[in-house]
Parts: C-alpha cells; sequence; structure tokens
C-alpha cells in the first residue's frame, strides 16, 4: 500500500510517501525551487518520494490532498455575506484567483499528477481529500509514540476550523470540539505580527523571540477588548479591531488607535512598545493554549498530548504546558504546519478510512525527522568539484575530531549531512553549528552568517543522555519544540546593575555558561539528540564534549535570511561562500574558507533576497 499525502496552493507545499503505514520520505517544495514558503503543486517533492521509494507512479494506490477546497470556498462566501458590502474589495480581489484555481483544485490536482507525475495513469479514482485540521491531528497522533492520547490543533484557519481537541487511540481518532473562523489564536497572533513589522505566515516566531525583551503590560488591554477567553477553552474575537475578514490587512485603525500608532514597517527601529506589545500577546497566547491543554485533558482523561498546527510551533507555549504537569508526555509534529498536512492526509486515510492496523514506534515513526534527500560521497565530491570547491576527504574519527576542534577555537561551520530534516527546523542534518560558551557567538551568527536581526535567539542541541545537566525539561525534545530553563548549575551570578538594562540592551547580559544560546529570561529552545536517531550529530557532539566538557553546541538552520534551508551539496557551498562562514563539512568533505578561490563578487545581502 503506497500513499502519496501532497499540501499544496497555499504555503509550504510538500509532499511524503506512505508505503504500509511507514513515513518512507517527506520534503518541503521550497527546498527545491529555493523559494521560501513556496505554495506551489510539489512536483520536486514528489518526484523526489518516488524516486527515493522505488515507486513507479502506477504503483501509487492513493493521493491525499489535505483539505478540502470547496469548504474554504464556502467560507470565503459566506464571510463575504456577512459582512458585506464591506468587504467587498477583497472579495472582489479573492474571487478570480478562486474561481479560476482553487475552486477547480481537484481538476487542477489531476491536471498536475497527469502532466508530471504520470501521464499513463488514471488519477481520478485514486485522488481523496481530508479536511484540513483532521489533516494536523492525524500528522499529531498517528507518528507519535502513543497507543492513546488527547489531541490539539491550533492555527489561523483550515476550511472553516482554527481549533480542535479530540482524542486518539489505536488507529483511530474523532475530532471532539471545535471553534471555528474568524475566532483564531493563530489569526490574533498572525495580526500582531502584522502590527510589529513581520510579515505573517513566517514572522510569528520573531514575535516570540522578542517577547522576552518586553514587560506584558497590555495583557489586559487585549483581554478586555481583542479577545474574551472562557474557563472551558473557547475563545471570541473582538471583530471591531481587526481587518482580515473583510480587507487586505490584519489590523484596522481601530486596533491601531488602541496601541498607539500605526503597524511597524519592516526596517524600522523597534521601539520600548514594540517589546512590550509583543511579551503581551505571547503571554495571552500561552494563557490560551494552557486552558485548551486543561480542558483536552479534562474531556479526555489522557495523560498523554499531541499538538499540531501552527501555533504548536511555539515552542515557549509548549515548555510551559509541559511543566503544568498536566499532561505525562508531550509530542509534537516536527513539522506542525501546513507543510505536515501532506504527511497527516496520508495517515489519516490509511487508518481512518481504509481501517490499517497501527504499530506504535517507541519513539516516534517520524525518524527524527530526517525524511528527506541524502547524497552519496561520491556524488557530493563529483557536485563540488563542479562547483570549483577545494576539500580534504577525511574518514568519520578525523572528520568529527576536525569539527569540534574547530567549533571550539570558535569557528563558525557549515555541517550538511545524511537526510534532510523534514519541517522548519535544523536537527543536525542541514546546520550551522558554533560554540554556545563564546557570548559574541550570538551577534556573530545574527549579523555576519544569518544576515538577521540581532534579538532573534540560536538553539542549543545538546546529547539526550546530558540534556537534565544542562537545561531543565520534564521529557525530551528531540524536535526543538520545547523552551526550558538553562539548568541551575550553568546559571552565573547577575549582576545588580543588570536590573536596570532594559529592552534590546538586555542583549549584553551573560546569563549562564552557554550566553549563545540562553536566551534574555534565562531559557532555551533545545533540541536534545539522540544516538539511535542521529548517530552522527550524536558523536559530535560527544567529539566536542571529549574536547571542551560541554555537551552542547549552537544549532541554527544551514541558510540566511530569505532562503530556505539548504538541500543539496551546491546550495551548502553557495552559502558558506556568501556568509561568513569559517569552515564547511559536507558529507565527509571538510572544506575551510580560506583555501576557497571563488569569492562572490559583492557582498552576500545583496545576492540574497531580504523578507
Amino acid at each position: 500500500m503506497r500513499i502519496l499525502g501532497i499540501s499544496a496552493y497555499y504555503h509550504d507545499a510538500a509532499a511524503c510517501l506512505l508505503v504500509h503505514g511507514e513515513i518512507k520520505c517527506a520534503a518541503q517544495e521550497e527546498r527545491f525551487t529555493r523559494v521560501k514558503h513556496d505554495p506551489s503543486f510539489p512536483i520536486n517533492a514528489i518526484r523526489f518520494c518516488l524516486e527515493f521509494s522505488n515507486t513507479q507512479p502506477s504503483e501509487v494506490d492513493y493521493v491525499v490532498f489535505y483539505d478540502k477546497p470547496f469548504l474554504k470556498f464556502e467560507r470565503l462566501l459566506e464571510t463575504y455575506l456577512a459582512f458585506a458590502p464591506r468587504g467587498f474589495r477583497s472579495f472582489s480581489l479573492a474571487l478570480p484567483s478562486w474561481i479560476k484555481d482553487k475552486l477547480f483544485q481537484k481538476s487542477q490536482l489531476l491536471q498536475d499528477l497527469t502532466e508530471h507525475v504520470g501521464q499513463n495513469v488514471n488519477w481520478t479514482p485514486r485522488l481523496a481529500f481530508s479536511e484540513h485540521h483532521l489533516s494536523h491531528a492525524a500528522s499529531a497522533f498517528f507518528p507519535s509514540p502513543f497507543e492513546s492520547a488527547a489531541i490539539l490543533t491550533m492555527d489561523g484557519v483550515g476550511e472553516w476550523t482554527t481549533t480542535s481537541m479530540g482524542f486518539g487511540s489505536g488507529n483511530s481518532l474523532a475530532i471532539e470540539r471545535e471553534i471555528q473562523f474568524p475566532h483564531s489564536i493563530g489569526l490574533l497572533y498572525s495580526a500582531f505580527t502584522y502590527y510589529l513589522g513581520f510579515r505573517v505566515n513566517s514572522g510569528e516566531y520573531k514575535v516570540m523571540g522578542l517577547a522576552p525583551y518586553g514587560t506584558p503590560k497590555y495583557i489586559s488591554l487585549i483581554k478586555d477588548n481583542l479577545i474574551d477567553v472562557k474557563a472551558d477553552g473557547s475563545f471570541a474575537l473582538n471583530l471591531r479591531y481587526f481587518d482580515y475578514c473583510t480587507g487586505l490587512t490584519m489590523t484596522n485603525e481601530a486596533f491601531h488607535e488602541l496601541f498607539g500608532g500605526s503597524p511597524r514597517t519592516s526596517e524600522a527601529t523597534l521601539e520600548t512598545r514594540h517589546l512590550d506589545i509583543a511579551a503581551s500577546i505571547q503571554a495571552v497566547t500561552e494563557e490560551v493554549v494552557l486552558t485548551l491543554g486543561r480542558e483536552v485533558s479534562r474531556q479526555t482523561g489522557a495523560r498523554n498530548l499531541c499538538l499540531a498546527g501552527g501555533v504548536a510551533l511555539n515552542c515557549v507555549a509548549n515548555g510551559k504546558l509541559s511543566r503544568t504537569g498536566i499532561f505525562d508526555r508531550i509530542w509534537i509534529q516536527p513539522a506542525a504546519g501546513d507543510a505536515g498536512g501532506a504527511i497527516g492526509a496520508a495517515l489519516a486515510l490509511y487508518y481512518q478510512l481504509l481501517g490499517e492496523s497501527r504499530v506504535v514506534s517507541p519513539s516516534d515513526g517520524m525518524k527524527g525527522a530526517l525524511l528527506g534527500p541524502e547524497y552519496s560521497q561520491k556524488d557530493i565530491e563529483q557536485r563540488l568539484l563542479s562547483c570549483g570547491a577545494r576539500f580534504t576527504v577525511l574518514e568519520e574519527n578525523e572528520l568529527l575530531t576536525k569539527t569540534a576542534q574547530s567549533i571550539a577555537k570558535g569557528k563558525a561551520i557549515g555541517w550538511m549531512t545524511g537526510r534532510m530534516e523534514f519541517g522548519p527546523r535544523a536537527l543536525g542534518a542541514r546546520s550551522i553549528l558554533a560554540d554556545p560558551r563564546l557570548p559574541s557567538t550570538q551577534r556573530q551568527l545574527n549579523l555576519k552568517i544569518k544576515f538577521r536581526e540581532s534579538f532573534r535567539p540560536f538553539a542549543p542541541s545538546v546529547r539526550e543522555e546530558d540534556a537534565n545537566e544542562w537545561f531543565d525539561l520534564r521529557e525530551p525534545s528531540p524536535y526543538m519544540l520545547l523552551v526550558g530553563e538553562v539548568g541551575e548549575r550553568q546559571r552565573l551570578q547577575v549582576n545588580h546593575n543588570d536590573d536596570k538594562i532594559v529592552g534590546l540592551d538586555k542583549q549584553s547580559i551573560q546569563l549562564s555558561t552557554i550566553p549563545a544560546v540562553t536566551h534574555v529570561d534565562g531559557t532555551a529552545r533545545v533540541q536534545t539528540v539522540s544516538r539511535d536517531v542521529n548517530p552522527r550529530f550524536h558523536g559530535l557532539l560527544t567529539r566536542f564534549k571529549e574536547i571542551t566538557g560541554c555537551p552542547v553546541l549552537v544549532n541554527t538552520s544551514f541558510n540566511v535570511r530569505g532562503e530556505p534551508i539548504v538541500n543539496t551539496p551546491e546550495d551548502a557551498f553557495r552559502c558558506f561562500l556568501g556568509t561568513g562562514l569559517d569552515a564547511l563539512v559536507v558529507g565527509n568533505c571538510f572544506l575551510e574558507k580560506s583555501e576557497q578561490t571563488e569569492i562572490p563578487p559583492r557582498p552576500h545581502h545583496e545576492l540574497y533576497s531580504l523578507d
């Protein structure tokens, strides 16, 4: 049984292939096209899945799309009728696209499958559709390590649903309660993302990173005017302050007046007011997530919880939910956004519709999210040579030692090895690595390598067996989706004068022995690395510990601002040349920047678009 899952046409297009219920492979289209959040039909991701699994198009039993376009059109139409004539402009702009492309998406899918995947295959009887939040729920529960669990999904909006609560057991799940559009915690957070000058659907994590620099002084203002949260987890937004139902922006003049001014432009200076607003919406979001968690626990009686949907990428809220002890264990789909819907749609059909039996993996069914393309050593060498790269081929032990030593000397390393990660996080396959002990590392990586805002925090990767000595976590965090405090033994005594430092100047305060991964509130977004799941990355952490006594590395995604994470050796080499990276590891090839002859003629920020 081979099932192809597809997410496309909105943002973060992706494909996955299930073989007898096992997730064999999955990838986002952006990694192939180099267009960040690419929404187009994922032809490259599909081709990769078929080739990797040695599957002919005729061998695909089902193709499952991750949501139902007709229901989305119904929402668009009913929303216009409810607010008419106020929303006519946005409706008139959206309608041609819906009629031309989205309303007839089944025909479009069949056409794309025939043209790009298999011309001699009759795709019509093989094509199925899953509801959006069912896809999220299935992506959360079925790959989880739980025989039974509560399920909570939260995002902007699917067809109608914005939040769902349910329960999964064995090979089935049921959605038991929903909150529907226009009431959405995801859209509320996105409205503040827009107001603070960041891009909706991609800049929400910047708001989360900015929040600890501010004081949550607007909590009451938000709760008194924008959102009404009930004890049972239900909530309603006051639509008087939002424009996403009828207009072309997220917020309106009433919202702007409430918060003291127009939205910030993307490159404008961040004022104290902006920091405080970020802190406030983050605090309100955490309250909503915790309230929903308590309610789904009360409804289901489950001791385990599965999370998915874009809001499940808010690792600060996840960490606080974990620390409440409401649940014994929490598992979060690493591709919690729309890309992961491709996996969920395929799993929903396999278990819910076909009724196949489910075998629960002790860790989980996502294989560390290492589901994408990989390249043989011979292929890597040929590709690098074709780029004019100069490199040394090292055996495994020597490679780990040289890389660890380079990092310990303060060098920043591009690290590409094994299968590419699926989802937004770099997890030790397509990563930039550095020494967490150096106070200068965060600023160096942000400004000279990532070309992004200086306030953005970096995450630590730590050997799973050492995690509790360095961080306060209730459970493993293999997908970098839980925030916990840096362990007490690693914290430093704070100078009393530091209390006078406010705003973004807090970056100068050293709170721990690993300042490069310690955020200004003393927390870190942790990835715990298992020897079984990613032995090479675990081996590098082990070698770094042997050299320095520290089993932690800075781990950030191998890309620059405006680009997706690298996929191929060529992508890695271009990024290496165009940034301040000191060295590059691709497979068993080690490259020193000083030995390269091909250096870009222009500064990197002119070579890449900025978002």
